[in-house]
C-alpha cells in the first residue's frame, strides 16, 4: 500500500493575471511566499520517502517549500505536467469564449471530449496522469510520499481514481493553490482519502477567496481556474 499527498503548486503568474497557463512555464507570484510557507508547515511532519513533481517552476518551486523540512531529492516528472492548452495558453477565458464558444462549452459540458487547438485532450492528461501514479507507487511499496502538480491534471488523476469517466470530471472540485488530496494505492486500485483540502490557507491567501472557511474549495465557476 502507498500512501500519495497530491499537492497543487502555489499562486503562479497565470493565477494572478486570470490567465490560462498549461504548459507554460509562468513563475509563482502574488501569495505564493505566504502559501509556500503554510504548505511546507502543514506537511512537515508527514513520513515522506520521496517528492515527485511537475517540473514546471510552479510546481517545483512548490516541492521545494515542501522539502524544506524533508531533505530529500526530488524527481521530476513530465507526465506530471499540466494539460498542453495549445493555441489557447496565455490566454483570458474572456477572449475565448468570444473566440471559441463551442470548444468552451465542450469544456464546460463533455470534458471527456476536450482538446484545445493545438493542445492535448484530457482523455491523454487521465491516462499520463494515472500512469505516472502508478509508476510512483510501485517504486514506493509501502511508503508516503508526496506529489506536486497542476489543477487540471490533480482533477484528471482523482477523476480516475474515483472510477469515472472523463465526461464527468466536473464532479470533481477545482482545488486552491496548494489544496492537498490523499490518495491511497493497493496494486491496481486507489482510494481517495479526501480531496482539495487547503484548510491551512485563509481566505485572503485564495486565489478565488472562497467563503467556505477554508476547507475544501468547491467548484468557483463553470470555467475553472488557470492551471
Amino acid at each position: 500500500m502507498t500512501k500519495m499527498f497530491l499537492v497543487r503548486h502555489c499562486e503562479a503568474e497565470g493565477n494572478t493575471l486570470g490567465l490560462l497557463q498549461g504548459r507554460s512555464d509562468c513563475d509563482i507570484s502574488g501569495n505564493s511566499s505566504k502559501q509556500l510557507e503554510l504548505i511546507g508547515l502543514r506537511l512537515r511532519n508527514e513520513p515522506f520517502a520521496a517528492i515527485y513533481s511537475s517540473p514546471l517552476k510552479r510546481a517545483y518551486k512548490t516541492a521545494q517549500a515542501i522539502n524544506r523540512y524533508h531533505k530529500l531529492e526530488i524527481h521530476t516528472d513530465r507526465r506530471l505536467m499540466e494539460i498542453d492548452m495549445g493555441d489557447w495558453e496565455g490566454r483570458s477565458w474572456g477572449g475565448i469564449e468570444k473566440e471559441s464558444p463551442a470548444m468552451l462549452k465542450v469544456w464546460n459540458e463533455n470534458p471527456g471530449d476536450f482538446k484545445a487547438p493545438g493542445g492535448e485532450s484530457i482523455r491523454q492528461v487521465v491516462d499520463r496522469m494515472w500512469d505516472a501514479a502508478m509508476d510512483i507507487s510501485r517504486e514506493n511499496p509501502g511508503r508516503t510520499v508526496c506529489v506536486v502538480s497542476h489543477g487540471c491534471a490533480i482533477r484528471s488523476l482523482l477523476c480516475r481514481a474515483l472510477g469515472k469517466d472523463p465526461d464527468r470530471m466536473n464532479d470533481i472540485p477545482w482545488g486552491d493553490n496548494t489544496a492537498v488530496s490523499v490518495l491511497t494505492f493497493e496494486g491496481e486500485k486507489a482510494h481517495v482519502d479526501f480531496m482539495n483540502d487547503a484548510s491551512h490557507i485563509p481566505p485572503e491567501l485564495s486565489v478565488y477567496r472562497s467563503d467556505s472557511g477554508g476547507g475544501t474549495v468547491n467548484i468557483i465557476n463553470r470555467k475553472g481556474p488557470t492551471a
